[in-house]
């Protein structure tokens, strides 16, 4: 699949997003007191960590993949009227 520039430019963005707010929740996580806002941020963390690995994960694919290639695979076309053939006489 061939990307235009600017979804390109969201991704790369999404990605180093997923991994700053990821970051954020770990840092979250083992500052807090409660273990209810530890349960919470550690929950975000860990899903934050399995979207930035797939995130990373895929831009890697995507950087190494072959382009797809179409081929334009003639059309069938129509039968045309051809005159009748006779069936061979039996002798």
């Amino acid at each position: 699949m061939i990307a235009g520039s600017g979804n390109l430019q969201l991704r790369v963005v999404m990605r180093w997003l997923w991994l700053i707010a990821t970051l954020l929740s770990w840092v979250l996580c083992f500052t807090r007191h409660g273990a209810g806002a530890m349960a919470w941020w550690l929950f975000a963390a860990i899903v934050g960590s399995i979207a930035t690995a797939l995130a990373f994960v895929q831009a890697r694919i995507e950087a190494h993949a072959k382009p797809e290639i179409m081929f334009d695979l003639p059309k069938r076309q129509p039968v045309q009227d051809k005159p009748a053939q006779r069936e061979p006489e039996s002798p």
